[in-house]
């Protein structure tokens, strides 16, 4: 690695990729010659390099000239809290940055609360991913802050962050009136419930260019589920994808989904695997699609026994489904006025 940096040193290069080399501060350290040299990088990789809090600052350290980064990614490392504050140092001094990607690093609620803070001053952000660290709450009222600035942002990226309904709710508000041209929203696995849905449909209603939506492995179950497919069902003509797998939804749900989704003529997949629909409901979904079959994901892992209607029988089941549309069938989602 020395002898690497060492030939390299002095060069100008503006795309640098260390990625997938175990490298941690040692590894950082012995490319000091190279790094030190660079002033005119635009884009950096150190993704699956063993980046612990000391590596993190070891990078902080090394890096003579940030202002022309545009991509700066560290997935899939440890850095923790401590690293967590160092990345947050270069990334304060990073005007140019574009495409941020810090997912897969064990940060924490004080780590999450330091990234944010220092994202604020990236105001031409497109993309960002801070997918699998535990953000938490406070870290999620802390990103809802930093997103109502961000007006750039085109893919967001938040899935297990350990959001809950509450910071759910604090993003939602956020992104309202923020990132007009949003195009992929990504909150998997963040525990959202009913109690969260309703700003978040307003937030989904209000972003016109959206392409991709994952809110798969979380608790929306039937009434969250139609209040999204309302959300979705005026406008939204480059739609391509809905992922709503994991839900604990059931026929009612998936019926208002897949008839909000089948509208848009650029839509390409609909996933509602590992939910609770029963099989007459699977049979309608399928029947739905029938003329385009391609659009519609597997239904093998769908549990129509996933809660406790043992003592229901299948009309019943009907009377409650055609109850509940009914009951959400005039709501219309409001969205915030600035």
């Amino acid at each position: 690695m020395n002898m690497f940096s060492s030939a390299l040193e002095g060069s100008k290069l503006r795309f640098l990729d260390l990625s997938d080399n175990a490298l941690g501060e040692k590894g950082i350290r012995a490319f000091a010659s190279l790094i030190k040299s660079q002033r005119d990088l635009e884009e950096l990789y150190l993704m699956n390099d063993g980046i612990s809090h000391d590596a993190a600052r070891a990078v902080r350290d090394l890096l003579p000239c940030t202002a022309k980064i545009r991509v700066l990614q560290f997935h899939n490392n440890m850095t923790g809290d401590e690293g967590a504050a160092a990345i947050a140092e270069i990334v304060k001094n990073c005007p140019s940055l574009e495409d941020f990607r810090c997912s897969s690093t064990r940060i924490g609620s004080e780590g999450g609360v330091a990234l944010a803070e220092a994202l604020e001053s990236c105001s031409r952000l497109k993309k960002l991913d801070l997918r699998d660290n535990m953000f938490g709450v406070e870290g999620g009222i802390a990103l809802a802050q930093t997103l109502s600035v961000l007006a750039e942002l085109t893919e967001i990226y938040m899935s297990y962050l350990n959001l809950e309904d509450e910071g759910t709710e604090a993003l939602s508000e956020a992104l309202v009136n923020s990132a007009p041209s949003l195009r992929v929203l990504e909150l998997a696995g963040n525990d959202i419930t009913l109690q969260s849905t309703g700003k978040l449909a307003a937030c989904i209603a209000s972003k016109q260019c959206l392409s991709k939506l994952n809110l798969s492995e979380n608790e929306l179950k039937d009434e969250g589920t139609i209040l999204i497919a309302k959300a979705l069902d005026e406008g939204h003509d480059q739609l391509t994808e809905v992922d709503l797998s994991t839900n604990m939804m059931r026929r009612a749900g998936a019926r208002a989904l897949a008839q909000a989704v089948l509208k848009k003529h650029t839509f390409k997949l609909l996933n509602i695997n590992g939910n609770f629909i029963s099989e007459e409901g699977v049979d309608e979904v399928n029947d739905m699609f029938k003329d385009s079959p391609e659009k519609l994901g597997l239904l093998d892992d769908n549990d129509p026994d996933g809660e406790d209607f043992d003592d229901e029988d299948e009309e019943a089941e009907e009377e409650e489904d055609s109850e509940l549309e009914a009951k959400l069938g005039g709501l219309k989602i409001k969205q915030e006025e600035e």
